[in-house]
């Protein structure tokens, strides 16, 4: 006799349950799941690439997943309502041609035996095997671990293979363990292997959520499963499926009706991308869906709409003693003018040997490459035709990055040659931009350019919004405000920035969960500062920013970091352009803030610091390392991986494993999440280097949490770092 899985839910003094309240509830749900799928903007979608999707929002039928895989790189935002109690929300994400991550948020109606109602958090992983041969015999092969790291309530793990039948037929079939080994089940096959594949191990309270069940994978009785679609037309898709999920605590805990194991379902698709998809499950209940695929190769909104780049020119007839004292001439202010027209600042011109050399800014542009080649074009008109090279150098933040040298002669035979982009890239000359010392001679010829780091300002007034995800008693709790920021630099790389809020509505203060972590609170109060009123100190800081060496930048900083810590910050980072990887070295002392926002502190003082090492491998994939102490001083290490795009969308995910034991640790096991990070100018189509960010975090601890500090090194030199690795000389010409 098969036996059902042991209750998780149990011992009901630790489980996250949420009352019941209707209509509050519902509402924040959906106010949730849109929240997932803000960045989404409708797109012209090409179908033919895209499977379907399953109840669970990755590749598969109705119920059961397929081989299939999304087109690399998109992301799949699918809502569901299954029945009336059992709601999803899903986010997958094609990490690479092969390998698929999964994050869901579940709402289960009356789950739990005291009759309350679950919030759930579960992440899948699937790798694609094989892909199918359209005109041989071999299908598409997948191996998926769904909700490996959560509760486990929808634990399953399974092999299927999918194959076109005909231009419009298509099959899978597949084994499964946990959940898609729940209805005819029968003896683990693996078991031939070793005996410990007949025993599943499972969840036994909630202090265990998100640990990876290794004691699960593969483990247990095991079933197949079957599917069938046939594309009635190019937009709407009919399916059959026998599934092998027998819903068993659904039915023992909130009377699930399972009838039949073969499902019935449609799909019909949108010009934008949209998928909207009705099933009958099991015999006895309708589901819904609703899917919006994202690609961000596409963005939302086509570019083109910045201003035409002005056009490579012989030169002025002016000859370079014309210009007088660079540093006051009309001349040069005639070059400072036409650069800021174009978005970039001149911070600093000097001439030398048919060279010119000039320090900008980019101000506007969110491809460096796109910035250099708007100031070649500029250049090439405004300066004397006796200047046949030109030297841009980098400037951020106070540092030279970057140096990029190109000859007039290049720019006047390339600029509408078809391959253009590829041949300035490779006839130019780009390297550190490292000098040591005032007045030292250049690395490619002339003298460095004179800075002109005169005092500026700025002072800004923003809307702001802060989030606070995945409370059982509201998933989703928001503030809404306006922001003041502010910025001085009298010169040099020195910066001093602060931003003032003042919440206008919001119901993060509403949140009444109190922090049971045996740590130091460093995280898990959160919720307490957002409970004053009145205006609240964001940040203050005072940066220094130096190069003190050949691939060596350094970062000083002190002051108010975040909302909850303050102190001062040193961080060393060795970048060598030449190199895929690079070397940094943090440390930070620090107090925590008092709950109003002001400049008070509480007693606790922590050093903290680590040692970060940053690998490129290429194709816009990148893996971080830091290992040290946090700021609960529990010691450990965080693997971040990020995949960016050739237009800076980004996705990453990250988990943090320290000193602090998986029990001591509390709900969540150790630290972990996902964020998503794409330039403005991607929704809008306007040249823009604003960002927005999310970070997806299922819980937030004590454990692993680091200190959030603005301007670290590696994000603030990488755009020179990929440009000038060829990344982005697509727009050089634009």
């Amino acid at each position: 006799m098969r036996r059902l899985p042991a209750d998780p839910f149990s011992d009901e003094r630790n489980a996250r349950a949420a009352p019941k309240k209707g209509a509050v509830r519902l509402a924040s749900f959906a106010l949730f799941t849109a929240t997932l799928a803000a960045p989404v903007a409708a797109q012209d979608v090409d179908d033919r690439r895209m499977p379907g999707l399953s109840s669970y929002g990755v590749p598969g039928h109705i119920d059961m997943p397929s081989a299939w895989a999304l087109p690399d790189g998109s992301f799949a935002f699918t809502l569901n309502q299954f029945g009336r109690d059992i709601r999803r929300a899903t986010m997958a994400f094609q990490i690479t041609p092969r390998v698929t991550g999964v994050f869901r948020y579940s709402y289960l109606d009356g789950y739990l035996m005291s009759g309350d109602s679950l919030y759930d958090r579960s992440f899948d992983l699937r790798y694609q095997i094989l892909t199918e041969n359209p005109d041989g015999w071999r299908p598409a092969l997948s191996v998926g671990l769904q909700d490996f790291g959560g509760t486990g309530i929808f634990s399953a793990e399974y092999l299927v293979a999918s194959k076109t039948l005909s231009e419009t037929v298509s099959a899978s079939a597949g084994i499964g363990w946990g959940r898609f080994g729940s209805y005819g089940s029968f003896s683990n096959p693996l078991s031939i292997l070793s005996d410990r594949f007949n025993d599943r191990g499972s969840f036994t309270g909630i202090a265990d959520t998100g640990r990876v069940g290794f004691d699960r994978f593969f483990r247990g009785d095991a079933a197949v499963f079957f599917a069938l679609d046939w594309q009635a037309t190019p937009r709407l898709q009919l399916s059959l499926e026998y599934s092998s999920d027998a819903m068993d605590q659904e039915v023992a805990r909130m009377g699930y009706r399972h009838r039949t194991p073969v499902n019935l379902g449609m799909e019909y698709r949108f010009d934008n991308g949209g998928i909207f998809g009705l099933s009958v499950m099991h015999g006895s209940e309708a589901a819904l869906s609703y899917t919006l695929v994202l690609d961000p190769t596409r963005p939302s909104a086509p570019s083109g709409h910045e201003s035409a780049p002005p056009a490579i020119s012989r030169g002025s007839a002016a000859t370079v003693a014309s210009w007088g004292d660079i540093s006051g001439s009309p001349q040069r202010e005639a070059l400072a003018e036409a650069l800021s027209d174009q978005g970039i600042r001149l911070d600093g011109l000097s001439f030398g040997g048919g060279t010119a050399t000039v320090a900008i800014r980019n101000q506007q542009w969110p491809n460096t490459a796109q910035a250099w080649g708007r100031t070649a074009r500029v250049l090439s008109a405004v300066l004397p035709a006796e200047i046949t090279r030109f030297r841009i150098r980098s400037m951020d933040r106070g540092l030279a990055v970057r140096d990029v040298t190109l000859t007039r002669q290049d720019l006047e035979e390339l600029e509408f040659a078809p391959d253009g982009a590829w041949q300035i890239y490779a006839r130019a000359d780009i390297r550190d931009a490292y000098t040591p010392g005032p007045g030292a001679p250049g690395q490619i010829g002339g003298p460095d350019p004179r800075l002109d780091l005169e005092s500026q300002a700025s002072l800004r007034f923003l809307p702001y919004t802060e989030t606070a995800m995945f409370d059982p008693d509201n998933p989703l709790r928001m503030d809404f405000g306006a922001e003041l920021l502010g910025e001085w630099s009298p010169g040099n790389g020195l910066y001093f920035s602060g931003a003032i809020r003042q919440k206008l509505v919001g119901n993060i203060d509403t949140s009444t969960r109190v922090s049971d972590s045996i740590q130091q609170h460093v995280r898990s109060d959160a919720a307490l500062y957002a409970k004053t009123t009145g205006p609240k100190l964001a940040f203050a800081t005072a940066e220094w920013f130096s190069r003190p060496g050949p691939d060596l930048y350094g970062r000083v900083s002190a002051g108010m970091f975040e909302k909850m810590f303050g102190g001062i910050s040193g961080e060393l980072l060795w970048a060598p352009v030449e190199r895929h990887y690079a070397l940094g070295i943090e440390l930070n002392y620090v107090k925590q803030r008092d709950y109003d926002g002001g400049l008070g502190f509480f007693d606790y003082d922590v050093l903290t610091g680590h040692a970060s090492l940053y690998y490129d491998f290429g194709g816009g994939y990148l893996a971080q390392i830091d290992a040290g102490r946090y700021l609960a001083g529990d010691l450990g290490s965080t693997l971040t991986l990020t995949r960016r795009f050739g237009n800076g969308f980004e996705v990453g995910a990250f988990f943090t494993l320290t000193d602090i034991s998986f029990d001591d640790f509390g709900e969540g096991s150790f630290d972990k999440g996902i964020t998503i990070s794409l330039p403005l100018s991607w929704v809008t189509g306007k040249p823009t280097q604003q960002r927005l960010g999310q970070v997806i975090r299922p819980i937030q601890r004590d454990g692993g949490a680091r200190l959030s500090v603005r301007n670290r090194l590696y994000g603030l030199t990488r755009d020179e770092t990929d440009a000038a690795r060829g990344i982005g000389w697509g727009r050089f010409w634009r």
